[in-house]
């Protein structure tokens, strides 16, 4: 009997619809020769320190750090029927083929059944991008070899046991020194969560220690040939600030009052450049957070909740945990039919389609820089738009309009920059003329106006030549104030965890982290951020997100190394090698329990000052193993789950 190993019920009934393997069976739907199972999850969770020895139910410094020697994995008691089922399932088989979601997670959760259950026989993956019938009949007919994947395991495996040595010593370390301060939360620390909080922590101690400093622009309403125009005043450099604000109030005021007394402004250059815009790439699932956090007021773990019903449920799109945005050279000849199932479902892209080329080839094919997954993009299934309405259309209609931009011209448009003299001072005014719509004219906003916000039309400066004199219409003199930074979007704080080589100081870190993946993955870090919001250490105030008093305390208690994001970057960067083969396992392990046990000695005699009741007034812990941080939590008599 060849068995099919699903992630999720809804992924095994669209597989087993393709095999024909429609009876259902005890956990399962069977068919000639064939039988599919699935998961749920995690069927197996990682055991907790007192299935090591029963002295460590109570938290206890001399007992720290706790090491496994032989790692124990124990069944979920809520999935134990499923689980069982998948035993019986894999003890009769005669081989087995991985349809579990492809990516690190995925690969653990299915080979981590497969060591717990001895499975010994012969294996394949299945590598699906999306659950459309056409997708799932062409990753049937390209099954990988299980070999070629088992390094993924490896590398998720390192993953769980570093999030479990950093959280369950960490957690009890921290813990236990807070109570010597009478604090009397759980304070839990976690290999990702805890460089993710650090960053909402810095950037709201430079907001509240930003200082604002005055300075003053001026606008000059010009007259050119009866069409008036604005152009900004440009100080001079001794008297700006390295962004070319004017700090000086004096040299403003005698520079206003000089063109106010002017009747013209002498053109004394005029130059005009045609600009040609590239489409954006694919989104990556970082990037669809970013935008939908910016364009459709979505918080990161929404959109991935959206994203992932269009996947599973509706067939809509491709895998969306992806963390590229690309597309591998061998997909572009499915580009007229995906095209023509897009107008099919849709009348309103009549127009847009009439300007694609299916046969154009954007910079988003290139097979070098495809990872394991491509980027975002709808399914043949388009049909299914039928049933979408509010926020799933409208996460939908950015992901389909990323996609048709591959095939519509660059964005052209002339920059007409002109800088007079008047009164002896400078000024420049800057117009934008667009000459050709291009990608642009797929974007949601562009299809549906009305539903879109309304923006301002950029500046277009009348007919102008050099030497022409425009007349001085007004003079406005402006006193404004630097700003401070934005707090965090939940979709800031996604791109801050992907480009956490920006917020490093050391080169020589900075330097490695260019190419690495930052904090987290495409699929956990919506997770981690909402599992820091469950437990109280941040809140939103809009869109906005900000730490709580607690989340200064923790973070002020512990080393800096654990709360550097540099840290769990170089950590990820480890995994990569583990995934690559360039590291085993074993060697990834020992490293990070070296280190950690240092940490511990370290901090043994640290004072915390940390002070007030729990975040949230409810435990703190409680993780989940795949996608999420986890919500509610566990007393402190009790050992926490690992978490990130």
């Amino acid at each position: 009997m060849r068995l099919f190993l699903c992630e999720k019920p809804s992924q095994a009934k669209d597989i087993a619809s393709v095999l024909g393997a429609t009876r259902r069976g005890d956990g399962c739907w069977l068919g000639s020769g064939v039988t599919v199972t699935w998961c749920i999850g995690h069927l197996l969770e990682t055991a907790p320190p007192d299935a090591y020895d029963a002295r460590y139910k109570r938290w206890v410094l001399d007992d720290l750090p706790i090491v496994p020697q032989q790692w124990k994995m124990r069944i979920k008691p809520k999935t134990a029927a499923q689980f069982k089922a998948v035993k019986r399932l894999l003890g009769e088989a005669g081989e087995l083929v991985i349809a579990t979601d492809a990516d690190r997670e995925g690969e653990m959760i299915a080979r981590e059944l497969l060591d717990h259950c001895r499975y010994r026989g012969p294996i394949q993956r299945l590598w699906l991008s999306a659950l459309d019938d056409a997708s799932i009949r062409k990753a049937l007919a390209a099954l990988k070899p299980g070999a070629s994947t088992y390094n993924l395991y490896q590398s998720a495996l390192g993953r769980s046991r570093a999030d479990w040595l950093i959280g369950m010593n960490m957690s009890r370390l921290f813990t236990l020194l807070g109570r010597k301060s009478g604090y009397q939360g759980v304070l839990p620390v976690g290999r990702v969560q805890t460089p993710t909080l650090r960053l909402v922590v810095d950037r709201d101690r430079s907001i509240a220690d930003f200082v604002p400093v005055p300075f003053w622009a001026i606008d000059v309403t010009l007259d050119g040939n009866g069409t008036p125009f604005t152009a900004g005043w440009r100080a001079p450099q001794d008297d700006c600030d390295e962004q070319g604000r004017c700090l000086k109030q004096a040299v403003a005021q005698r520079a206003a009052e000089a063109m106010q007394g002017a009747e013209h402004a002498v053109l004394k250059k005029l130059k005009t450049e045609r600009m040609r815009e590239a489409p954006p790439l694919l989104f990556d699932l970082g990037t669809l957070q970013q935008v939908c956090s910016k364009k459709l007021g979505l918080g990161a773990q929404e959109t991935l909740d959206i994203a992932q019903k269009l996947y599973e449920t509706d067939k809509l799109i491709t895998y969306p945990r992806s963390d590229c945005g690309y597309l591998p050279l061998s997909q572009h000849a499915e580009a007229p039919t995906i095209l023509a199932a897009l107008g099919q479902a849709d009348p309103a892209l009549r127009e847009v389609l009439a300007h694609t080329q299916a046969g154009r080839r954007s910079r988003a094919w290139n097979d070098a820089k495809v990872s394991a997954h491509h980027g975002i993009i709808p399914t043949l299934a388009a049909g299914g738009l039928a049933r979408l309405s509010g926020r799933p259309r409208a996460v939908y209609e950015l992901i389909r309009a990323r996609y048709l931009a591959q095939f519509l011209p660059n964005h052209e448009y002339d920059r007409t920059q002109a800088d007079f003299d008047c009164a002896g001072h400078d000024l420049r005014a800057v117009g934008k003329q667009i000459v050709e719509p291009g990608w642009k004219r797929a974007l949601p906003e562009a299809l549906a106006p009305a539903r879109g916000r309304e923006t301002p039309a950029p500046q277009a400066l009348p007919a102008l030549r050099e030497g022409q004199q425009c007349r001085v219409r007004e003079v406005t003199l402006k006193d404004q104030f630097t700003q401070p930074p934005k707090p965090f979007t939940e979709g800031d704080l996604i791109q801050a965890m992907k480009n956490v080589a920006r917020l490093v100081e050391d080169p020589l870190l900075k330097q490695k982290l260019k190419d690495t993946t930052g904090i987290g993955t495409e699929a956990t870090r919506a997770g981690i951020i909402q599992g820091l919001i469950d437990r109280g250490y941040l809140s939103k105030q809009g869109k906005a997100l900000a730490a709580t008093s607690a989340a200064f305390g923790l973070i002020d208690a512990v080393p800096r190394a654990i709360a550097d994001p540099g840290t769990t970057a170089i950590w990820e960067q480890a995994l990569d090698m583990v995934q690559s083969g360039e590291m085993p396992l074993e060697d990834f392990v020992a490293k990070q329990s070296a280190w950690m046990a240092k940490q511990i000695e370290r901090c043994r005699g640290l004072q915390l000052t940390i002070s007030g009741p729990p975040p949230g007034g409810k435990p703190a812990w409680r993780g989940k193993r795949k996608g999420s941080a986890g919500k509610g939590g566990r007393s402190s008599r009790k050992a926490p789950r690992a978490t990130k």
